[in-house]
């Protein structure tokens, strides 16, 4: 006799598929956003150019269009220069179709300004007098950013790339329009929950609440520590 069909987390491998997309998506777009992030942090804080709040400006704008609106026009903005570059090079660049990447820097464009505002509010709290007392006794620039700059912002670039993480993972409204073949797994249980909820789907939802916290607590605690 056939066996019965398994039911579960662990056996669903169309869910354990798209946790797999979700976390790989979430592991390039904290990279991605907590070194452009970071930078972008020093870059305000520390230094004075024309325009500058003219770029301030620009970088919060993703923070406050609704996501919805920001995948639609992530899309339309992907594919008219993916045809652009096709009709007049006959290139076929697969970055601008909907897909992997183009999901990565959908997220990457405002997850980025979360970072920079974190890095940038411990940035605020550094004393410089302590870069120029190391540049004093001999160190170069770039001794001075990593041991005593970068040791300073370590709790708040781990914290701003533990949410980073979270809000990549968790993402639906932007990730909804630029998503390929390959689904993350928010996309995935909002199209398996259209045809009604499951006790696999409240499983993962479960864990989802529950790994959420114990991350988001576990960051909290070793932040206060470090401080």
């Amino acid at each position: 006799a056939d066996l019965p069909e398994r039911v579960g987390i662990f056996h669903d491998q169309i869910n354990l598929d798209s946790i797999w997309v979700s976390a790989q998506v979430a592991f390039f777009v904290t990279l991605l956003a907590t070194a452009v992030g970071t930078c972008g942090a020093f870059l305000f804080e520390q230094e004075n150019f024309p325009f500058k709040q003219l770029l301030y400006l620009l970088m919060i704008a993703p923070l406050v269009i609704p996501g919805v609106i920001l995948g639609i026009s992530i899309l339309m903005f992907s594919t008219t220069l993916g045809a652009y570059f096709e009709e007049s090079w006959n290139v076929d660049v697969g970055l601008f179709r909907p897909g992997f990447w183009l999901v990565v820097l959908g997220q990457f464009s405002f997850i980025s300004t979360l970072v920079a505002l974190v890095v940038s509010a411990r940035l605020k709290k550094f004393d410089p007098t302590l870069e120029e007392a190391a540049l004093n006794l001999g160190a170069n620039r770039f001794e001075v950013i990593w041991h005593i700059t970068l040791k300073f912002l370590r709790p708040a670039i781990i914290g701003a790339g533990a949410v980073a993480f979270l809000m990549s993972f968790e993402n639906f409204n932007t990730t909804l329009f630029l998503v390929g073949s390959e689904a993350t797994l928010p996309i995935n249980l909002y199209l398996q929950v259209r045809d009604g909820s499951t006790p696999v789907i409240n499983a993962i939802s479960f864990l989802l609440i529950t790994g959420t916290s114990v991350l988001a607590l576990a960051n909290l605690y070793f932040s206060r520590k470090k401080d």
